[in-house]
């Protein structure tokens, strides 16, 4: 089923498929819900699977004025709210992840489990000079990419509004988030991490992230880049399926944990 609701004035497409337990999939940036197609019906198999577009990203047009983490979150608790109707496993990639970790943080009471892969914390996490210092002609660049003809394709904005989207995505990923370690120690959710082992986010970063949040897991996918979702996709949902599926292990030499 796909449908359109309006979250506090943004009109927001999504698809649910499948029956079971609630899960929310929050998709990258410069991608929409369709990047979790070659998976998909593994996690319909299982889940309650909802599937929004983010508010300038795929089927839902864009909104006047810059993009942040605070404001990703409250339209996904709104979701929550309005569609889920409750409480909802969270699965986010890059910055889906990112926006994951902030509804956690703000609503812990809406999320059950939450799988971040490829997330990040604070703006240092990115590797440096991904896109250079001129962040509106690197967006200007992109507008012959695979992911601007996508976007071209589905968007109801148009293709000639693809590079003010990709700068407010660049820019909401480089200059946002902020959050203090410290922070991370307000999850309450059961968290996986996961990573690929030559990710954009510094391994350090995530690292760090895995040992901020309270008896987080981590999984680091080898041969693997920031896009492990497309590279490794069954091996990146069976780990996803199996930490949402099943509970912990009792390990035999715990050290972090004991």
């Amino acid at each position: 089923m796909e449908a359109v609701v309006d979250l506090g004035g943004v009109r927001t497409w999504y698809a649910v498929d499948g029956a079971g337990e609630p899960l929310v999939y929050l998709h990258g940036g410069f991608s929409d819900s369709d990047e979790l197609d070659p998976v998909h019906a593994q996690y319909a198999a299982r889940f309650r699977l909802y599937t929004p577009d983010r508010r300038a990203h795929g089927r839902t047009a864009d909104v006047e004025g810059p993009l942040d983490f605070e404001m990703v979150a409250a339209d996904t608790i709104a979701f929550l709210e309005q569609v889920v109707g409750g409480p909802a496993h969270l699965v986010g990639f890059s910055d889906g992840a990112t926006a994951a970790l902030h509804v956690a943080l703000r609503r812990p009471d809406l999320v059950r489990r939450m799988v971040m892969i490829s997330g990040q914390f604070h703006r240092d996490g990115l590797l440096p000079d991904l896109f250079g210092d001129d962040l509106a002609a690197a967006a200007a660049g992109m507008v012959e990419s695979p992911l601007a003809k996508r976007y071209a394709a589905v968007s109801p904005d148009g293709a000639e509004h693809y590079p003010v989207v990709a700068e407010k995505i660049m820019r909401m990923a480089f200059e946002e988030p902020q959050l203090d370690v410290a922070e991370l120690r307000g999850v309450q959710a059961r968290t996986l991490v996961v990573s690929g082992d030559d990710d954009v986010v510094r391994l350090e970063h995530t690292l760090a992230l895995y040992r901020g949040i309270p008896d987080a897991e981590l999984a680091v996918v080898p041969g693997t880049s920031h896009v492990l979702i497309l590279e490794k996709p069954d091996l990146v949902a069976r780990l996803v399926l199996d930490f949402l599926t099943t509970e912990p292990v009792a390990t035999r030499i715990p050290i972090r944990r004991k």
